[in-house]
């Protein structure tokens, strides 16, 4: 599947419509994707702002599409263009592809990545969950399509972290 799949779904569905109708200068400022590799419980979900109203709500698009209001918004969202067209598998290759350059031998369990705009470029973020308890931070620049981050951490690094926090 790809990014504009979920978009052209998202906004041919009777609640988005009603959304933008109420709406009109609400914009797309966020998305989170989850592509779980064992047991298939992808998810979607698009983050829209309403600059006038200081509001923002998310659509989850699993079975049916769901309206859910974002409680908290720490500062105010940048748009982030609706006109990639990326596919999750062109992504997920250039994941495992650098993966394998950086001689990670670990596999690749679960990949969580969130669309957004920072310095007036759009990014995914990615946290990628791999075998034996590591995780694989990664930015991926879209305007590239290229990794431009990468950190493994393994679950012994990140409570080495907490841990020095909190002493």
């Amino acid at each position: 599947m790809n990014l504009q799949f979920y978009l052209e779904k998202l906004q041919s569905s009777d609640i988005f419509k009603e959304f933008i109708k109420e709406n009109p200068t609400a914009f797309l400022c966020s998305g989170f994707f989850v592509i779980d590799k064992e047991i298939n419980n992808n998810q979607t979900h698009f983050d829209f702002y309403i600059p006038e109203k200081n509001q923002m709500f998310s659509f989850k698009m699993e079975e049916k599409i769901e309206k859910i209001p974002v409680e908290i918004i720490v500062e105010t969202p940048e748009k982030i263009q609706e006109d990639f067209d990326f596919s999750f598998d062109e992504i997920e290759k250039i994941i495992v592809k650098k993966i394998i350059d950086e001689k990670v031998s670990n596999k690749v369990q679960r990949i969580l990545l969130s669309l957004q705009r920072k310095n007036n470029q759009d990014f995914l973020i990615g946290s990628i969950f791999v075998s034996a308890m590591a995780m694989i931070k990664v930015e991926i620049d879209l305007a590239e399509m290229k990794i431009i981050s990468f950190e493994k951490k393994s679950f012994f690094d990140m409570i080495k972290i907490v841990k020095n926090r909190d002493g």
